[in-house]
């Protein structure tokens, strides 16, 4: 129900990954029940069968991009909205069950991302190991706690977890790496808007007409709209058939976006509507509107139309 807090939430598991590090960012999470799943198609149908009340997933890497398995959940199925990002730095840590040095590890268990975006710290300071590729960053830190690697490359609340000795801290070779993570709750009233605030659209464009991605552009670009990010997925249909994932500084209750959206419904195959919600605070800020393209221009415009058709002095 609008207006109602979450209480249980599910995340991308297993524990003691960077998404429940992320989920326990966000004050409600920290008061509700936390249950892990094994993937994010698992997370969200538990959303959609009334088994959570929020799912956190994650949308995309700095270093990997997209998280193309999210997109798709997100334009299929029952709708869902999101409600809140989160941006977690990436922060990785080498972890083993006793202190030791690094000269003499030689396995250390890493998901294959956390093994790409740590080679060169690896190959500089403990270049006798070999690393071997695991299902998640539990999974290496479960692995090391276990005693089947010397150590693992996880996230801190990994180590933490199972009880590991931190070898190193902050090794990735990408300091500035961050995850984005969306929490996703059923369909109801977005967020109020904070001045803010960024709008998620899924939109699917007439593909027999020239120029229809180039018109969605335009719709934006005219009212001052910033787009923050695009991405294109395929629809499953056939080839050369995709659905655009837009980005959009704004909230659903400005004049100028709501204007916009109007006109992506009219010039559209189809448009979803993913969430309109605060932007996190380690994005980068908005850009101030152009002259006339302020919330209060369109408001003002408007004024002005509705006193010309009621024949009152513009």
């Amino acid at each position: 129900m609008p207006g109602v807090p979450p209480t249980r939430f599910v995340f991308l598991g297993p524990e003691g990954t960077f998404s429940e590090q992320a989920l326990k960012t966000i004050p409600a999470a920290a008061r509700g029940a936390l249950t892990a799943a094994r993937s994010v198609p698992e997370c969200l149908d538990a959303l959609r069968n009334g088994d959570a009340d929020a799912a956190l997933v994650p949308l995309e890497n700095s270093i990997g991009g997209q998280v193309g398995v999210t997109l798709d959940e997100l334009a299929n199925g029952e709708p869902l909205m999101i409600t809140r990002e989160v941006i977690l730095p990436v922060q990785f840590v080498l972890a083993s069950r006793e202190a030791r040095p690094l000269a003499e590890i030689r396995s250390v268990a890493a998901h294959p991302q956390a093994g790409t975006q740590c080679r060169t710290w690896l190959r500089t300071h403990a270049p006798g190991a070999a690393v071997v590729d695991v299902l998640s960053n539990a999974a290496a830190a479960i692995g090391a706690a276990e005693g089947e690697f010397d150590a693992a490359i996880c996230a801190q609340i990994g180590a933490e977890r199972y009880r590991l000795h931190v070898l190193a801290r902050d090794i990735a070779d990408n300091p500035d790496a961050m995850t984005r993570f969306a929490l996703v709750s059923r369909p109801g009233t977005p967020p109020p808007p904070t001045g803010d605030d960024l709008t998620t659209l899924a939109v699917y464009i007439a593909h027999d007409r020239v120029g229809a991605l180039l018109a969605v552009l335009t719709e934006l670009s005219v009212r001052g709209i910033n787009m923050t990010r695009i991405e294109s997925r395929p629809t499953g249909e056939r080839l050369g058939r995709y659905v655009f994932f837009l980005d959009c500084g704004g909230h659903v209750a400005d004049l100028q976006m709501g204007e916009a959206l109007q006109a992506l419904r009219r010039i559209c195959a189809d448009v979803r509507f993913l969430g309109s919600y605060p932007r996190a605070p380690h994005s980068d800020p908005p850009p101030p509107p152009a002259p006339g393209l302020a919330d209060a221009d369109f408001a003002d415009a408007a004024a002005w139309l509705s006193r010309i058709r009621l024949g009152e002095t513009a």
